[in-house]
């Protein structure tokens, strides 16, 4: 028995990366899941995995900023499952570029799923949440939801909005003694393809920008996917993940606004 037995855990954006891993840990741990991703072959790959594992899964093609989609989407899982007791919104993309530089479709592209599918998840499976008695919302933010970095503006804002947003949600889960727990996962550099998936201006050279990530990204999903389900085991409002996440948060709070000049000479000497 561990504490997610028997528990029905659903992951936004479990075709690679850290929804993968928390997939597949999940299935390890006992639990029932549904796992959703715009990645169908990727997705294929998750749900083979988990059900190596012997688990219990519900696989869907899902776009999480298609609201509508959303809301559908958990009532389907409740009434295939009958409760739901976890959301990891997980869901995720990038993109680089000078805000200049920037369209707004670019930057509503990012909002759409980085935070408005947050939102719509947690809105979404909120009221099954309270229901079960036994929920809890986990919102994947970023490193960058913790301090700013050039030609990231809109992956900053959108997690930025996700911790405002998510700690917001627990505090009020709290006042109004609903019996929903809430963590805020801000991961540092890890080992997934986002950078290799993600768009960027006119003129950015994608190859180098993704190999420049691969660098500093040095945890594996597993790791990492670990360390969420210990801090979600212990109901933590926040958890870090990777030495940079904990070394920058102290950094971040120590120095001020003075951060940004550091993070800036760092952005220029990695070509950032």
């Amino acid at each position: 028995m561990t504490h997610f037995t028997g528990k029905v855990a659903v992951v936004t954006g479990a075709g690679s990366g850290i929804g993968r891993a928390l997939s597949v840990e999940l299935a390890r741990r006992g639990a029932k899941l549904a796992i959703c991703d715009v990645d169908t072959v990727g997705l294929a790959e998750t749900e083979a995995l988990v059900k190596a594992e012997g688990a219990d899964v519900k696989t869907d093609h899902l776009d999480v900023s298609q609201r509508e989609l959303v809301l559908a989407y958990a009532d389907g899982v409740a009434a295939h499952y009958g409760k739901v007791n976890l959301v990891f919104n997980n869901a995720g993309i990038a993109f680089t570029g000078n805000i200049e530089e920037m369209s707004f479709k670019d930057i509503d592209r990012v909002m759409d799923v980085d935070f408005w599918g947050v939102v719509s998840g947690t809105k979404a499976f909120l009221p099954h949440l309270v229901e079960s008695g036994d929920g809890h919302i986990i919102n994947i933010s970023s490193i960058f939801g913790l301090f700013s970095v050039p030609t990231q503006s809109a992956y900053n804002a959108a997690k930025f909005a996700v911790r405002g947003f998510t700690e917001a949600l627990r505090m009020e889960m709290i006042l109004n003694k609903r019996p929903v727990k809430v963590t805020c996962v801000h991961p540092g550099g890890i080992k997934t393809n986002i950078a290799k998936k993600q768009e960027q201006v006119e003129g950015v050279d994608h190859d180098a920008l993704a190999k420049q990530f691969d660098k500093l990204a040095r945890m594996s999903p597993a790791k990492a996917a670990n360390i969420i389900l210990k801090g979600v085991e212990k109901n933590k409002a926040r958890v870090l993940i990777g030495a940079d996440a904990w070394v920058l948060d102290k950094f971040v709070r120590l120095s001020g606004p003075r951060y940004a000049g550091a993070i800036r000479a760092f952005s220029k000497r990695n070509g950032l």
